[in-house]
């Protein structure tokens, strides 16, 4: 028997779908649920791909969206900050959903604007937001309630910051204390770089006067492992790693990540089991108790030391680019998941694929310093070509008909296999597929565990 499915816009920009069965064809039931996703990088486009796998959603709306998004959504020219906008926007096209990515949107209350109006949103209160926005307060939480973390001291002023430095050990980790896009965290070698760091963020306010959070250093394969949160309620997602450094063999300048894997083969079961009921269960709880509870995505970055597993952070959404490894092994429909939680309605069953997936970002040369836009990207068709590629735009815009480059992370190639091996051979595949003038790649992801 002959069946093709094929994918029509319709009216409105709903989705139709056609079905040939030998010769006859059939019109199924529309998609009804408007939607709208708040941002515009790789993970707002796995997340605008995932609704996009749900049978209950029709049209998606993207704000700001990119050219890659523009192929699932359509994007809308609002800031992910202008959330009096979005609220408004939200409310002429009666969106049933609202789905917040950056954690500058949640920090800027875009949740509490919403809520206000009546309006379905998912993604945490500027109150539960802090968790991500003070580093200090999320040190203070797990202080407060025993939770596994580094030894850390605070401080507002430059002079005591820097007396406690000066007495070693290093490496010492220093942490701005708010919203640095994922820039706020340097790990001085010695003395001197360290009190390079402590002018820029005390005395030359790098990213705005605020306080720093001087920790101790922790040795151990770092981890994330993201939640859905509802207040008490916490379900888990399957684990992944990120590269931060810019290039191979972990050198280079911290970036916001180079490439993500799961799953993860040095994580046992014990320790995921310890983390959830040590960690994540106790933190979503210790929200309530602070009366803050959080609803959302709650995102433990962790590290297994010598000493157990222990924190090294909290984002209070899905992380980038981990959520572009992680969403593609979701089985269940997320638009339940996130309607269930924005309600406060019983969860459904969240499962999860059993394969593995990879994958790798292109980034603009310079990157994470200064870098070149506009440059011209070929062969994106050929590299979808393979059904278990996906590809997330992180940085791209379209001009004159063609995808160029916008961004310092521009492009993230996933791959999806039996085994973490398959997984990253079929996405390194798909690079190489890929024609840009500007662009560069770490080969190693994943070199821990291959």
């Amino acid at each position: 028997m002959e069946v093709i499915n094929q994918l029509q816009p319709g009216p409105e920009g709903h989705v139709a779908v056609y079905t040939k069965i030998v010769g006859e064809i059939k019109m199924e039931h529309p998609k009804e649920a408007t939607v709208l996703v708040v941002g515009g990088g790789g993970r707002c486009h796995a997340i605008v791909d995932a609704l996009s796998r749900s049978p209950q959603v029709g049209k998606i709306y993207c704000a700001p969206g990119n050219a890659g998004i523009a192929a699932q959504a359509e994007c809308v020219p609002l800031k992910d900050t202008q959330v009096e906008q979005l609220r408004d926007f939200a409310i002429e096209k009666a969106v049933a959903l609202t789905v917040v990515g950056p954690e500058v949107a949640l920090a800027a209350g875009i949740t509490d604007v919403f809520n206000a109006a009546g309006l379905r949103i998912f993604g945490p209160t500027k109150a539960a937001a802090v968790i991500e926005s003070s580093k200090d307060f999320a040190k203070q939480l797990m202080a407060k309630y025993n939770v596994p973390t580094a030894a850390y001291r605070t401080f507002d002023e430059y002079a005591p910051a820097i007396e406690y430095v000066r007495g070693g050990p290093f490496p010492v980790v220093l942490k701005y204390d708010g919203l640095a896009a994922g820039k706020g965290v340097v790990i001085p070698e010695t003395f001197e770089e360290a009190e390079h760091t402590l002018k820029d963020m005390l005395l030359d306010d790098r990213f705005g006067k605020g306080k720093v959070v001087v920790e101790e250093f922790l040795t151990g394969p770092e981890f994330s492992f993201m939640c859905f949160v509802d207040g008490e309620r916490v379900f888990p997602m399957a684990l992944s790693q990120d590269h931060k450094r810019a290039y191979e063999g972990d050198k280079g300048p911290n970036t916001g990540g180079m490439g993500a894997y799961s799953p993860l083969p040095f994580i046992t079961d014990e320790d995921r089991e310890y983390a959830m009921e040590n960690i994540m269960k106790p933190v979503a709880s210790a929200m309530v108790k602070e009366g803050r509870p959080f609803k959302g995505v709650l995102y433990g970055g962790l590290m297994k030391t010598p000493s157990g597993i222990k924190v090294i952070e909290f984002n209070c959404r899905f992380g980038d680019p981990e959520t572009e490894v992680v969403l593609p092994l979701l089985k269940s429909d997320i638009y339940d998941i996130f309607t269930a939680i924005a309600d406060g309605s019983p969860m459904p069953r969240v499962e999860w694929d059993a394969r593995a997936s990879m994958g790798f970002v292109m980034a603009s040369e310079g990157y994470p310093g200064s870098y070149e836009k506009g440059h011209v990207i070929e062969g994106l068709e050929e590299a979808l070509s393979d059904p278990d590629v996906r590809i997330y735009h992180m940085g791209t815009a379209e001009k004159d008909g063609k995808t160029v480059t916008a961004g310092g992370r521009v492009l993230m190639v996933i791959g999806s296999g039996d085994t973490l091996k398959a997984a990253h051979d079929k996405a390194l595949e798909a690079v190489s597929k890929i024609k840009c003038d500007n662009l560069f790649f770490r080969r190693d992801i994943g070199w821990r565990v291959l």
